[in-house]
């Protein structure tokens, strides 16, 4: 039951945080959805970073991770808005604004996740060259 708690303190100001960007990001040139594309890969980097840092720092207790990885950065991000308007631009015959926006979604998160990865380990490195 602790765990659930957990859960819902990190996804309530995730949500709202995602809520907050799509209000204050135009829509995209083109029908692109910007908002999403973007807010997805800050999560990606993020998440990256997250958990590249907090199962080796030991002073992070695993319900926090929790509480930020799949609470916060769950509700941030959002795969369910990425395909419902991927297949809305394909239904409104923008296949290749469609096209654009999977490969961007897709390979920006794969390499946005790997630069995470890598400034997690980073920071790591310098956590302990410091101390």
């Amino acid at each position: 039951m602790r765990n659930l708690l957990y859960l819902a303190l990190g996804a309530f100001p995730g949500a709202l945080c995602r809520y907050g960007l799509t209000l204050a990001v135009p829509a995209g040139t083109g029908g692109l959805p910007l908002s999403i594309l973007l807010i997805n890969w800050a999560g990606c980097l993020f998440l990256g970073w997250f958990f590249a840092v907090s199962p080796k720092s030991g002073r992070i207790p695993a319900r926090v991770r929790l509480m930020i990885g799949t609470g916060f950065t769950g509700t941030f991000t959002t795969f369910s808005a990425f395909t419902v308007d991927s297949v809305k631009l394909l239904e409104g015959g923008e296949a290749g604004t469609a096209l654009l926006y999977m490969l961007l979604s897709l390979a920006g998160g794969i390499a946005l996740s790997a630069a995470g990865v890598w400034l997690g380990k980073r920071t790591m490195r310098a956590g302990r060259a410091a101390g």
